[in-house]
């Protein structure tokens, strides 16, 4: 009875455990980028005053007959506003000759009572053009005038100088003060983090009955796994162990049950019999067949399928934001409010999410939608994807599917990436054994539901009831 306490004492203090820890991750990540903001905000502002002092020096200069870059481009300035003007009054007339045209009106007629009215209109446009450059280009040159400018630019710029040096020196300010607020409320939450770690750690000799189900360097266990539809057995009495750390192949025949083993992992299917049992980060050991589908993610379980799954509707980038959905620590009303917590937690995933782009290469088709891109290029989006969920657990469903040669290649390496650099352990399924054998560090056969060997690539390439399976005798 004791230790069964100490087991569910144990499970009661990971929850405010896993709490601090996303909640000093996020105040970490979100810290550079809050500052980045502050520092863009304040070169906006400086950039305004530029402006603003270019044009009052623009006025003056034309008055003194100066042809500054400032006033030539004023001149520019008014050119353009002219031509959107009688872009448009030129749209309404081409407008009125089309509906005119419906109406099955002749072309002579049409050209008799249109021609004159665009002509009058270019006629207007041209004179308009002209009067703004004789109205803002400087004519001659006034020496009383020019000093007066001179005068008038040394105060303007040293007046910019000051509100720009007082800007920044503000912008220091607010940056010591956020980054010493942030630092402090990190402290205290480490500090909180260390005392429920050491509570927690005092009953990590307090083994539960399912610690004893899975090795300790294992992530997923697979135990006498069976999927039966009617009489036909998918899966029978499967069992194998996915270490952390590796890159673990599935492979077998067409219909050898491999897509059914990887439903049952992640709950779409309910197994007719034996264990599926999985160690997250923490270290603790949750048995999935009691788990719900929309819990396996949350686990750190994330899965691609053999068909590629977008939201056609939504570019590249916001389609990597709705596979975070599970990193949103802001509740259902603030959501509905739109708080500063939720903006804040948007600004991260989206930075996030054009960090995952940019080191799989495809920060190019942020903007894109996916409709009409290549299908490589959909399959590593697909991956891109998974790594929004923080994954621990990488379920891949035939990702070489559909891919040439080149792009096979180029999936090798992101797939050696991901295992690397985002420290998840990857699970596949492929029939490409080019690739299995290539990036696989252990590789497990199976044919009709049932495990025909499990091993080393080199082992599993000189097993005689695999290749028996694939080729039906030697």
């Amino acid at each position: 009875m004791g230790r069964k306490f100490d087991v569910l004492k144990r499970r009661i203090l990971m929850a405010p455990i896993r709490w601090l820890e996303s909640k000093i991750q996020f105040e970490t990540d979100y810290l550079p980028l809050k500052m980045e903001e502050s520092r863009e905000r304040v070169a906006r502002t400086v950039e305004t005053l530029r402006l603003r002092a270019n044009r009052k020096l623009a006025s003056s200069e034309r008055n003194a007959g100066i042809a500054s870059e400032a006033v030539l481009g004023m001149v520019q300035t008014a050119k353009l506003k002219v031509e959107k003007a009688y872009y448009w009054k030129r749209l309404a007339i081409l407008k009125q000759r089309s509906d005119a045209y419906r109406k099955n009106r002749s072309l002579a007629e049409l050209d008799e009572t249109f021609a004159p009215r665009l002509h009058e209109l270019e006629t207007q446009r041209l004179s308009a053009i002209e009067q703004a450059t004789i109205r803002l280009i400087p004519q001659e040159s006034d020496p009383s005038a020019i000093e007066a400018c001179d005068h008038l630019g040394r105060r303007v710029r040293s007046r910019l100088e000051r509100n720009e040096t007082m800007l920044w020196e503000e912008h220091d300010r607010h940056v010591v003060f956020w980054r010493q607020r942030f630092e402090t409320r990190i402290a205290l939450w480490k500090r909180l983090l260390a005392k429920l770690q050491s509570e927690a750690s005092k009953l990590q000799g307090q083994t539960s009955p399912l610690e004893t189900k899975i090795e300790p360097d294992a992530v997923l266990k697979l135990d006498q796994l069976s999927m039966h539809f009617g009489g036909l057995k998918a899966v029978d009495q499967l069992s194998f162990s996915v270490k952390r750390g590796e890159i673990f192949g599935l492979i077998g025949p067409n219909g050898a049950g491999k897509t059914t083993v990887f439903n049952c992992i992640t709950r779409f299917y309910k197994a007719t019999a034996g264990g599926l049992y999985y160690r997250g980060k923490d270290g603790d050991v949750v048995d999935l067949a009691t788990k719900k589908v929309h819990d396996v993610i949350r686990l750190g379980i994330v899965r691609t399928f053999q068909n590629v799954e977008m939201v056609w509707e939504l570019p590249i980038l916001e389609n990597l934001l709705v596979a975070a959905h599970t990193q949103y620590r802001t509740g259902f009303f603030g959501q509905l409010l739109a708080t500063p917590k939720l903006k804040r937690e948007e600004k991260l995933l989206r930075k996030k999410a054009m960090d995952v782009l940019e080191d799989l290469g495809l920060e190019v088709y942020a903007n894109f939608y996916p409709l009409g891109l290549p299908y490589g290029i959909l399959k590593k989006v697909e991956l891109a994807r998974t790594l929004m969920a923080n994954p621990d657990l990488i379920i891949l469903d035939e990702p070489a599917a559909g891919l040439n040669d080149t792009e096979t290649e180029q999936l090798k390496e992101v797939i050696r990436k991901i295992r690397d650099e985002y420290q998840a352990t990857i699970f596949l399924v492929e029939h490409d054994m080019g690739l299995v054998m290539d990036v696989c560090d252990t590789v497990c056969a199976i044919s009709f539901g049932k495990r025909l060997a499990i091993g080393k690539p080199a082992e599993i390439q000189t097993n005689k009831a695999v290749r028996e399976a694939y080729l039906g005798g030697e």
